[in-house]
């Protein structure tokens, strides 16, 4: 690495794990394409975890801001670790169910880990980075851009035994991650919705091809 790379690693109290490194989580490894390097920021990752990603829509109805949130404090008091990607909408609302849980929560990240993206999540950014793990495989100072997430969205399902879909209209990125899950071999689960409402056309797709309708962290 460059020792410009090197400094803005030390200066935001980051680190670097590789896939050599013991603490590589290890259910990644076993994906089509792992990230060789994972940026971490925050706590250190817990090779062994058990976690469960929760994606969905950015422009979340209350609903399904709701529902995200309910799911995220259940999983966290379950001892289950919370994985999305620190968008708007449902993935906000996960993390922060799972902070108020006092649980364990992963942001994975289209952008570097120094970058707070979007500006309006700065506070819950920080509360991850005390309580949980900010990570990418992109370089310090990376910028968020739209290449950038479909490949984010591979790691966020392949940190996770399953993927849970709440809110997905027919185009959403979410959807992306539960194909994603199935060509890892991982679970798809999905709230149903609205049937009157676009943003639940994805979900609800979801169930019609097999995703198990999930309404409570039990399920």
């Amino acid at each position: 690495l460059l020792p410009k790379e090197l400094d803005a690693i030390a200066s935001h109290h980051a680190q670097i794990v590789t896939m050599n490194d013991a603490a590589y989580p290890d259910i990644l490894r076993h994906i089509f394409d792992p990230p060789h390097v994972l940026y971490v920021k925050g706590q250190p990752l817990q090779p062994h975890e058990i976690a469960i990603a929760v994606v969905g829509s950015r422009q979340a109805s209350t609903y399904g801001r709701t529902v995200a949130e309910h799911f995220g404090q259940q999983f966290a008091l379950k001892g289950v670790t919370v994985v999305s990607g620190l968008a708007r909408g449902i993935d906000s609302a996960a993390h922060r169910g799972a902070i108020q849980a006092g649980g364990r929560t992963i942001a994975v990240l289209g952008c570097g880990v120094d970058v707070i993206y979007p500006a309006e999540n700065a506070n819950l950014y920080n509360e991850i980075t005390a309580q949980g793990s900010l990570i990418s495989e992109l370089p310090m100072g990376t910028a968020p851009d739209r290449r950038n997430f479909p490949a984010r969205n591979r790691i966020i399902s392949g940190l996770c035994l399953g993927t849970l879909v709440i809110e997905a209209g027919d185009q959403s990125g979410a959807l992306i991650t539960a194909d994603m899950a199935l060509e890892q071999g991982r679970d798809v689960f999905a709230v149903p919705g609205n049937i009157t409402s676009g943003s639940s056309k994805g979900t609800n797709r979801l169930i019609k091809q097999g995703a198990a309708l999930v309404e409570h962290a039990d399920d």
